[in-house]
């Protein structure tokens, strides 16, 4: 499927590194091979020559007991198995053989005197081992490093450019930080593609986003200023308390229409501009939001109590502070009947509640579990969104007819 396969890779840098390592290791035993016949025929030489003009002869042989020395003949006598014997007191190693139809006993001994290492030497010769593994064994470990970080290079190549990339504020040339071509024809390289591939695509998402919105604010509220004053004009004229009705409910009409097209704007909009680290007070904004809709409580008797405990300020998007507000406070100025208030609007240092109580019909076609889920009336879905944007928490919260509707910071 690929050229140059990522696993191929991982496997060829670990063939490499252990092959390197046996080629080491069986040099080091062939060394010590070599070390240890080029001793012992040193030693064998060395005492011959002190021994000179009388070259002792090594290994013996003995055909009977008698001839042998008198330190193995107590041994001897006990009739022992064929095979290879030592004693390192008397550093004679012993080899017992038959021969001849007899059956005989025939005895081959190798005097190791003076041949053979002292115990000291065999301590400095096991410390020299034990410092030659530990080096080939610090080398084999350094070695598979190396070896596995040029395998696994592109992997924490495209890792470290992909975190480089800020993910909350994407710009239109990060796809071209990838650069895919650079990572090979293997599965690095089409990880690499893919990534590349979709940053590109959502950067064009995110420059429609902004095209569309700053589009849409100018086409959309050009027609809403068009009609305010439009508005403002048949104010001024002469008209019969029929059309202050109408005119009236043209301007409500509209204002919703502004309202609507803000929190939409307000929610497609990817970037902020600045206006989500804004400090406002809350307080402004709820009564703002009451006198806007207090003409859905014409023909009403119901009271809005307005409890304000604190006079808490915001850190974020004012404007979607208010649509949400604006929005609960609606609800439930709409969907309370008559006589089944008051509604209060409780005011605290981290938290605004606004609690109603709904009518018998909207009970029973809403059962509490729904009522959480969805509410009564429309935009609390909206409200739950925007409050996720600026780091806000909405919880709606239905016991029989009492609802109460609580916006967090």
């Amino acid at each position: 499927m690929f050229r140059h396969s990522l696993r191929k890779h991982v496997a060829i840098a670990f063939a490499i590194c252990v092959a390197l390592l046996s080629i080491a290791w069986g040099f080091a035993f062939f060394a010590a091979i070599r070390l240890s016949e080029d001793r012992v025929l040193t030693q064998q030489l060395q005492v011959a020559a002190q021994s000179y003009p009388a070259i002792p002869v090594n290994p013996r042989a003995y055909n009977s007991l008698a001839s042998l020395p008198e330190s193995l003949r107590e041994w001897a006598q006990t009739k022992p198995a064929e095979g290879l014997y030592e004693f390192e007191a008397e550093e004679l190693h012993v080899a017992v053989l038959f021969s001849g139809n007899a059956q005989q006993q025939a005895f081959v001994v190798f005097d190791v005197a003076g041949i053979e290492a002292a115990s000291s030497e065999d301590w400095w010769l096991l410390l020299v081992i034990t410092s030659v593994v530990g080096t080939l064994g610090t080398l084999g470990f350094g070695l598979g490093i190396i070896v596995m970080r040029r395998a696994v290079a592109p992997v924490v190549m495209l890792a470290k450019v992909v975190a480089d990339i800020d993910l909350e504020h994407l710009s239109d040339d990060d796809h071209k930080r990838v650069e895919s071509g650079q990572f090979g024809d293997d599965e690095v390289g089409v990880l690499a593609e893919t990534i590349e591939k979709t940053l590109e695509r959502i950067s064009a998402f995110v420059a429609r986003e902004r095209y569309f919105t700053s589009s849409a604010s100018h086409e959309l509220r050009t027609p809403i200023t068009v009609i305010t004053g439009a508005l403002e004009l048949l104010e001024q004229s002469q008209l019969s308390a029929a059309d202050v009705k109408v005119l009236d409910r043209v301007r409500r009409a509209t204002l919703d229409m502004k309202t609507t097209i803000e929190m939409f704007l307000c929610l497609a909009r990817e970037t902020d501009d600045g206006l989500y680290d804004e400090q406002f007070l809350v307080m402004p904004l709820v009564d703002k939001a009451i006198e806007q809709q207090r003409y859905l409580l014409n023909g009403k008797f119901l009271d809005v109590e307005i409890d304000k405990y604190a006079s808490p300020s915001v850190c974020g998007h004012p404007q979607a502070f208010f649509i949400a507000v604006n929005n609960l406070v609606r609800n439930a100025f709409e969907h309370t009947l008559d006589a089944q208030g008051p509604i209060t609007i409780r005011i605290e240092e981290h938290e605004l509640c606004v609690t109603n109580q709904v009518s018998s019909a909207a009970d029973e076609q809403h059962s509490p579990s729904e009522t959480a889920s969805q509410g009564y009336g429309l935009g609390l879905g909206i409200v739950q969104r925007l409050c996720e944007r600026n780091g806000w928490s909405f919880l709606l919260h239905a016991e029989g007819k009492r609802v109460v509707a609580r916006l967090a910071w």
